[in-house]
């Protein structure tokens, strides 16, 4: 099928808990690319490009987080994948 694309918005206790770190070690271990960063108003969003059952579990995995997160919703968006990343980094807050 290919590669796919998500983007996500995580809410919940999930700054301060190394949400951010934690999603980029996961994404590495599942061979996605893309980038996570908190947001101004207390969420969490990432992108990431990949083969599909991949960001399935990478999705599941978001909708638990670390262990000290609280997770209370996880919004998924897809799109065409561009395939302009490289890695999986954690981006400046927005």
């Amino acid at each position: 099928m290919g590669i796919q694309r998500v983007s996500l918005r995580i809410r919940g206790k999930v700054q301060g808990v190394f949400f951010r770190e934690s999603t980029r070690v996961e994404a590495a271990r599942l061979g996605l690319t893309g980038w996570v960063r908190n947001r101004d108003d207390g969420s969490v969003e990432a992108v990431a490009e990949g083969e599909p059952a991949a960001l399935e579990d990478f999705i599941r995995w978001c909708h638990r987080g670390p262990v000290s997160a609280r997770v209370t919703d996880v919004e998924r968006a897809d799109s065409e994948p561009t395939g302009e990343f490289r890695t999986f980094t954690v981006e400046r807050t927005s």
